[in-house]
């Protein structure tokens, strides 16, 4: 070895995991270089040592870090343990031959093989050093194939074929691993949906909170604003699979409802509804639009007080400033409107709605078997002319047809199911109203231990929305209120408490009319 050639650079490369555990590991090559140098009395400057595990954008990016290091500090040796441990791709061979050409001191030595590239080197063996990338160019194009083919019959049997997001685990053999719940952070994600669906969080405020609540990366770190913002958007939480910006049924267990998964894709990618981050947040941002222009209503404070007034994003000629309090003073009569004043307004509440649920949960089963009889021959027939298309029995425009056929069908089931469940869930919303919520609902506002989230929830449980005109407070109830709003009052008439004392112990008569909530 010439002693002009004094300062070396070692790259170490893997391509997978398996390949570490095979005897290829960084620190197996990293041993093997070394001691090669030392018995050259060379000088090793830096290792690097890189997992393809990660990009092959960042692969690439760190192999001209690693050229601009070697330039700077006027290294003339790189030691790697066989040329596809340095390059796989033509461009990156060509850019270190021009290197090597660039000084007749620059070298290449791939161990191993006993090779050498330098100025010197043979015609013969430059031969051999193209085809020798050639080869690495091919075994990596190759093995980009073959896990494109196994993520794609990875995803056909309902398993994502990389990581799972946050709150499920992977478990079992290479070609038999699956995705189950992880019991210790599912939780979290459980309530981040709720919380988020409320319409009360931005994406930043959902940092925060779930941080306080609980919940970790997997690094043991708060969950970023970019990361929060995917995780809500990842259907697989509540079934799927999202491949190649398609989505696939998946064989995980969910951790969420689809019903909520909606919710929340509609409050994340909404204008102007969700409240953006700050300290301190008003009761009523992102609650009240302006009647007129239908723009989401400002709030601002001064001397103490907020105030909400329409920001003008349109054309629009209110110019009235509400003040918070005053909101409210309007709002606690709407409060007590939905309140039952005797247990006897309860339990016929109760009683009314618990009778409709039967009858409607003994109609929506036999719904359901046959909607779910449409969506199973539908897969079916999308199943059996993939297999006619695969074995040349029908044309390409012949499948082209019945598969847009066939997909509607089981897309219009589909859509049926999700109506069905959606009535279901206002039922349950219902009865959440009339126990949770109706009958102390000024008392949880009212309360002085009630912070400003927690009225900020009491209000998106009680009104879909508030508009302001002029001087005037609008507001709607949700529908499980509205349902409140409707009955209330009449058996509060029925059964006043002077009435309710004089038929004590006598049974009730009053029938109250078939509740109206679900679509049709």
């Amino acid at each position: 070895m010439k002693n002009k050639i004094n300062k070396a650079v070692i790259i170490c490369r893997v391509s997978s995991k398996e390949q570490e555990d095979t005897g290829y590991s960084l620190d197996a090559q990293e041993k093997l270089l070394q001691t090669y140098a030392d018995e050259r009395n060379i000088n090793v400057i830096r290792v690097y040592k890189i997992s393809e595990s990660a990009s092959g954008k960042m692969v690439r990016k760190k192999f001209y870090e690693i050229l601009q290091y070697i330039k700077k500090n006027n290294a003339n040796l790189i030691l790697a343990e066989k040329i596809d441990r340095l390059t796989r791709n033509l461009k990156d061979a060509s850019i270190i031959n021009d290197w090597v050409q660039e000084d007749k001191n620059n070298e290449v030595h791939f161990v191993k093989e006993n090779f050498i590239v330098s100025q010197n080197t043979k015609a013969h063996e430059n031969l051999v050093w193209d085809m020798k990338v050639a080869i690495a160019r091919f075994y990596t194009n190759n093995l980009s194939e073959e896990v494109k083919k196994g993520q794609k019959e990875k995803i056909s049997q309902g398993w994502l074929p990389t990581k799972p997001p946050l709150g499920y685990e992977t478990v079992g053999e290479k070609g038999h691993k699956v995705h189950i719940i992880d019991k210790e952070r599912a939780p979290y994600i459980k309530k981040m949906f709720e919380l988020y669906s409320s319409g009360n969080y931005s994406t930043h405020m959902m940092v925060e909170l779930m941080y306080k609540e609980g919940l970790r990366n997997r690094s043991g770190k708060k969950v970023g604003k970019s990361r929060m913002y995917d995780l809500l958007s990842d259907p697989f939480y509540c079934g799927k699979i999202k491949w190649k910006e398609q989505i696939f049924n998946g064989k995980q267990e969910p951790i969420i409802t689809k019903d909520l998964y909606d919710l929340v894709q509609e409050k994340l990618n909404r204008k102007f509804k969700s409240p953006q981050y700050q300290k301190h947040n008003p009761v009523f941002k992102a609650k009240m639009e302006c009647d007129e222009c239908k723009g989401t209503v400002t709030w601002e404070t001064h001397k103490g007080h907020w105030y909400g007034h329409c920001n003008h994003y349109k054309t629009c000629s209110q110019k009235v400033w509400k003040r918070q309090e005053d909101v409210e003073k309007i709002l606690f009569p709407l409060f007590d409107n939905v309140a039952p004043r005797t247990n006897k307004v309860l339990k016929v509440l109760e009683k009314a709605l618990k009778e409709n649920h039967e009858d409607e949960i003994k109609y929506n089963d036999n719904v359901l078997s046959g909607i779910n009889k449409k969506i199973e021959t539908a897969q079916r027939r999308i199943e059996a002319i993939y297999e006619d298309k695969i074995d040349g029995k029908i044309s390409p425009e012949f499948y082209n047809r019945k598969l847009a056929e066939y997909t509607k069908e089981k897309e219009d089931a589909m859509e049926s199911l999700k109506k069905l469940n959606e009535g279901n869930t206002k039922y349950y919303e219902a009865g959440f109203a009339i126990h949770e919520l109706a009958s102390r609902a000024s008392e949880i506002y009212k309360s002085p231990k009630a912070t400003v989230e927690d009225k900020r929830l009491l209000l998106s449980k009680i009104f879909s929305n508030l508009s302001l005109n002029a001087d005037e407070i609008k507001p709607n109830y949700t529908l499980a209120f509205e349902f409140l709003n409707k009955w209330v009052p009449v058996l509060n008439n029925n059964f006043e408490p002077e009435k309710d004392v004089a038929n004590k112990g006598k049974e009730s008569t009053f029938v109250l009319p078939r509740p109206t909530l679900l679509p049709g």
